[in-house]
């Protein structure tokens, strides 16, 4: 089963994404994602000029020595734009070989471990009475564990809080890149939310109770001691976990967080590579791998990754906002379901628009995922509704301290 043509696919709706569709000389189509935040046109070309024309030809059923091929006859290795390239390749040959066998792709993974995956959505609101109502909105959806951020008195837009409700009463899930000529500049204060976090978590255990699951995320913004204080000023409430407390590419940073706090860690949704992760794991400074498939080189390099966390009781937490489209979305519920060692799903609704031109088979009841159980991935690319939404600039904020100071965002 040779390749016989591969198309690099640029639509816009309700955001940029990046797909790579791969067809076999038989007529067999599979779907990848290389959709990368903010730089989406880098993941395209190099796609377009440096791997399209070494796909053709190649047998699409040998996907680890394709993957090998792509990794190590580069060359220059790993970074966010190689990685997430390699990644559209492999899930669409996975797709592929699961729609041979006319199976689910999980199956092809050592069929299903559990019978959903258990995902957590975003929460969030400018002040308490806004973030109460996001959380009743989500439990209404049927989610049981719930991310929480807020705005934090003082500052103007905080990452992690929504826009407002639009005209007609729709909110629409946190994106943070905006459609503006420059990047918009955010200002930042650490102290100030050091202080207000803990009373927020106070108020959403006094008003929904013990058993609801709490997530909250740190956005890489803290030095390790400043870490190490809101993880343990978290301690009483419980927390699911606290993710990106500090940058995580310093091990040191997070043996330093370890030592004062036993809230679980989770980090590395911007890693791309098990090496990101190779001390954060031996070491057991952390308890859940946050990498996306569609960054971390794919369903091949992420399951290796997961497997390597298992032998030291470190689980899953795969990124699942809404700049992986629907495409990685369902690569990382298949990985999901099959392997041992999950712990939960992040999970942000798509728009409309997004849908319209994914179609998609993965379902969310309960609180629970389910790819479904279509031949490969289960999704499908509409060209004819993607024309209408061509790619549109997009920029993620610039954060700045309160003195101008250029600072993690």
């Amino acid at each position: 089963m040779k390749i016989e043509k591969a198309e690099v696919l640029v639509s816009s709706p309700d955001r940029n994404f990046v797909t790579l569709r791969i067809t076999t000389d038989d007529g067999l189509v599979g779907l990848g994602d290389g959709t990368l935040n903010g730089r989406e046109l880098s993941v395209a070309s190099y796609l377009e000029a440096h791997v399209v024309p070494l796909l053709i030809g190649r047998d699409a059923h040998r996907i680890e020595d394709t993957w090998q091929y792509l990794y190590r006859g580069a060359y220059w290795r790993r970074g966010p734009v190689t990685m997430a390239a390699i990644a559209a390749v492999d899930i669409a040959l996975w797709d592929i070989k699961a729609k041979a066998a006319n199976l689910p792709l999980y199956q092809l993974l050592g069929g299903a471990s559990r019978d959903g995956v258990r995902a957590y959505g975003h929460a969030s609101g400018v002040d308490i009475p806004e973030l109460f109502d996001s959380i009743r909105e989500h439990q209404a959806l049927g989610y049981q564990a719930i991310r929480v951020q807020t705005g934090v008195p003082g500052l103007g837009s905080v990452y992690g809080v929504a826009s407002s409700p639009t005209v007609g009463g729709a909110r629409y899930d946190y994106e943070p890149a905006r459609r503006t000529a420059l990047p918009v500049e955010e200002k930042w204060d650490t102290a100030a939310y050091l202080r207000h976090v803990p009373t927020v978590f106070e108020a959403v255990r006094s008003e929904f109770g013990p058993e609801l699951t709490l997530l909250h995320d740190g956005h890489h913004r803290m030095t390790p001691i400043q870490a190490a204080k809101l993880g343990k000023s978290l301690e009483p409430y419980d927390l699911f976990w606290l993710e990106d407390c500090t940058p995580g590419e310093n091990a040191e940073a997070l043996r330093l967080v370890r030592q004062h706090t036993v809230t679980p860690l989770a980090i590395g949704e911007v890693f791309n590579t098990v090496w990101d992760y190779q001390t954060l794991i031996t070491d057991q400074l952390i308890d859940y791998v946050r990498s996306a498939v569609t960054h971390a080189g794919g369903i091949s390099a992420l399951k290796k990754i997961m497997d390597f966390a298992a032998q030291f009781q470190i689980k899953s937490g795969i990124h699942g906002p809404t700049d992986i489209s629907p495409v990685g979305m369902a690569a990382a519920l298949h990985l999901d379901l099959a392997i041992h060692n999950f712990g939960i799903q992040e999970y942000m609704r798509h728009g409309d628009a997004t849908n319209e031109v994914f179609i998609q088979s993965f379902r969310f009841e309960d609180g629970y995922l389910h790819p479904g159980d279509l031949p490969g991935l289960g999704v499908s690319y509409d060209d004819q509704v993607a024309s209408k939404f061509p790619y549109q600039s997009a920029y993620l904020p610039v954060n700045r301290l309160q003195d101008g100071t250029v600072h993690d965002w």
